[in-house]
């Protein structure tokens, strides 16, 4: 069994001995933890909390027991029941809550569940906020209400519409274009909510020739649930089949997309990001960010629009954190997570698709051949298992000095920028690994790259 706690929350493997799984005994700790640190922060007034799962199997089970541990703890719970990761984070704000908490393990396997922790804002917690949230797990600092003290319960369904109303709001989301050029969209939902969302969303632009695939919510994932190629084979089939225009694929909770095209080849799970900021920076010019692990190609168009590039350490709450600072009009990451503060900070792939739907309308062109309009790089992805006798700080440090001619960027492990090309080195925060990411304009030089790096560690090991 496996439990992993980090500073965003807590995941594991459903079951086992406590402290080994994400048994009922870690969900109850870990929940009082952070339900403790919000009352904590606002003290002398009643706290409310919203929560929303997504479909696995465990979820109702993981339900029942947050909802009454944080009702024990005197919160109040606003439960969105079947929901995605961006519309409790869009519900936390609107309903004026202290907090959030997410049921989902996201792209990980059946087996898996998780907490995920959002703030006041409906974002995900800082890093110092998440260390003081573990430490109070780890020293059982709860105290419990009184029988008369003890917090509501409310089950609220409507924020399906209310983010759906918020998406056909943006101005950059032309709903009767869409409905004018009539696409045949697939859609694989992975037996999730997304089954519930995407769907809605659709018709709601004005689509009414959909592809459905795995649109019933019951968590038994078809296929392997991280939206990567390898996993993708049957939409790949049926679009062809079936002559769709274009294909969507979203994770359990829904915060990551990846797009196919009508040919059945993959757009890229790293260029629905970069397609999408191209659109956003046209039409509302602004600086862009993504992670460091993302591919070149953002910051080309970036640049060719006229704007600034900015990288942030790995990390949705980095990747946040950077956006504010500089002043951001889009950013996200390059597994499909796309962040649009005019709607709220935070990965959405409701949003992604509205506006890379009204992209493909205004450009007039195929998926494949807007695809093609982007610059063309390829990441190799690889890693070195570690012993506990390896220093990897040591050997960071070696690597950067052997690189240092090239353009070094160490916020986040150490990244060696070169002319045409560039490899990201960084230890996993939970796997003992080194994950060695390489680009480059294609497979081969990309593999290549990260075949030297690797070299170069061993050597130095």
């Amino acid at each position: 069994m496996t439990l992993i706690k980090s500073i965003s929350g807590i995941r594991g493997t459903i079951g086992g001995i406590p402290n080994d799984g994400l048994t009922p005994l870690d969900i109850v700790k870990f929940v009082s933890a952070f339900g403790s640190w919000i009352k904590m922060r606002n003290e002398h007034q009643k706290c409310k909390i919203v929560i929303g799962r997504d479909a696995r199997i465990s979820g109702e089970m993981v339900q029942h027991i947050v909802v009454g541990t944080l009702q024990g703890l005197g919160i109040d719970v606003i439960d969105l029941d079947l929901s995605t990761t961006p519309t409790v984070e869009i519900a936390v704000p609107l309903e004026e809550a202290q907090g959030g908490i997410i049921l989902t393990a996201s792209h990980n396997p059946k087996q898996w569940n998780a907490l995920k922790l959002l703030n006041e804002k409906g974002e995900f917690i800082s890093g110092a906020d998440g260390e003081k949230v573990l430490t109070w797990a780890e020293n059982s600092s709860f105290t419990y209400a009184d029988v008369d003290d003890l917090g509501a319960y409310k089950k609220d369904n409507t924020y399906l519409q209310k983010h759906i109303d918020a998406v056909l709001k943006l101005p950059l989301v032309d709903v009767n274009l869409i409905k004018r050029k009539n696409f045949k969209v697939a859609i694989d939902c992975v037996n999730s909510t997304g089954g519930i969302f995407i769907p809605a969303l659709l018709k709601a632009l004005g689509v009414t020739n959909v592809l459905e695939l795995y649109c019933e919510p019951n968590g038994i994932f078809p296929h392997n649930p991280e939206p990567l190629p390898e996993n993708l084979t049957e939409i790949s089939k049926q679009i062809k089949l079936q002559k769709a225009d274009v294909g969507f694929v979203v994770d359990p909770d829904v915060d990551r997309l990846a797009i196919v095209c009508e040919n059945g080849e993959m757009f890229g799970e790293e260029y629905t990001l970069v397609a999408i900021s191209d659109y956003v920076i046209k039409n509302t010019p602004g600086n862009t960010v993504s992670n460091l692990s993302s591919t070149r190609a953002l910051r080309d168009v970036t640049e060719r629009n006229g704007n600034q590039y900015f990288a942030s350490a790995v990390g949705e709450v980095n990747v946040v954190e950077m956006m504010k600072s500089q002043n951001a009009i889009i950013g996200g990451e390059g597994n499909g997570g796309i962040i649009y503060p005019e709607l709220h900070y935070g990965r959405d792939a409701l949003v992604g698709i509205a506006l890379f739907l009204t992209h493909l309308a205004k450009s007039n062109k195929r998926c494949s051949d807007l695809r093609v309009s982007y610059p063309s790089y390829f990441i190799s992805k690889n890693k070195i298992e570690l012993t506990p006798k390896i220093n990897v700080d040591e050997i960071l440090k070696k690597m950067e000095e052997k690189y240092k001619n090239e353009n070094i960027n160490n916020i986040d492990g150490v990244k060696i920028d070169f002319s045409t090309e560039w490899v990201h080195l960084r230890k996993s925060n939970t796997e003992p690994i080194i994950r060695i990411y390489a680009e480059s304009t294609s497979t081969e030089n990309a593999d290549a790259l990260a075949n030297k790096i690797i070299n170069d560690i061993k050597e130095m090991i």
